[in-house]
């Protein structure tokens, strides 16, 4: 499996740069410069072809954009004067997963759950409902061992939530949609390396467009 990280460093006097990362438009904007990099007439489903997964993280030195792709991106489609990036593989991270091994691991993802009809109907539900608080942790903690890790501890941060249309008919058909952002943070050990590298490649949970769904993790020293 071969998988890319491309750190971008937005300039943040260059608006363009600025302008994708303040989501004003729910991410799609940010979705469409990434998407920028990889080559043109992927298909109907061009991130997923590319294996295009980001999220950007608030740091000391101002916002971040994380790139992971399945094809190296062509930086040389970002604007000149967008920011400083670089791309590195993540094959000897992959490779070296096992299971036991401790790691520290970071997702913000877009927790939910959908309600049977009947639910629906008694309560008076949408048909996704957005998780907060315990009931987050509980949708996390089924996440991850469903990608092949047993969380050890976990810090869940909400994030807000962004919003944008889907719809390629015109305003008519356009559709409002939502996705509630929780950041998952903690430490976990492998419990199963194929299934891991499997969900870091294919993402986790729904709004991926949106900047939800990227995996990341890094070896974690043993405790006890």
């Amino acid at each position: 499996m071969t998988l890319w990280l491309t750190r971008i460093v937005p300039n943040p006097h260059f608006a363009d740069a600025q302008r994708d990362i303040h989501r004003k438009d729910g991410g799609i904007r940010l979705h469409r410069r990434l998407m920028s990099l990889f080559p043109d007439h992927a298909g109907a489903d061009a991130r997923a072809h590319y294996g295009v997964l980001f999220r950007t993280e608030n740091t000391p030195t101002g916002t971040h954009i994380l790139l992971q792709s399945s094809h190296e991106p062509d930086l040389s489609r970002l604007p000149e004067e967008y920011g400083t990036a670089i791309t590195r593989s993540l094959e000897p991270l992959l490779n070296a997963v096992r299971t036991g091994l401790p790691v520290r691991y970071r997702c913000v993802a877009n927790p939910i759950r959908k309600p049977g009809a009947t639910t629906r109907a008694l309560y008076n539900l949408p048909a996704v409902v957005p998780l907060t608080g315990d009931a987050a942790d509980d949708w996390w903690n089924r996440q991850a061992e469903a990608a092949g890790l047993k969380p050890l501890t976990l810090n869940a941060v909400p994030l807000d939530t962004v919003h944008g249309l889907r719809g390629k008919h015109g305003p008519a058909a356009e559709q409002v949609i939502r996705h509630a952002r929780t950041q998952f943070e903690g430490t976990a050990t492998i419990t199963d390396p194929d299934l891991l590298r499997t969900k870091i490649s294919q993402g986790i949970g729904r709004g991926k467009p949106y900047g939800c769904g990227l995996l990341s993790i890094a070896p974690a020293k043993a405790t006890g």
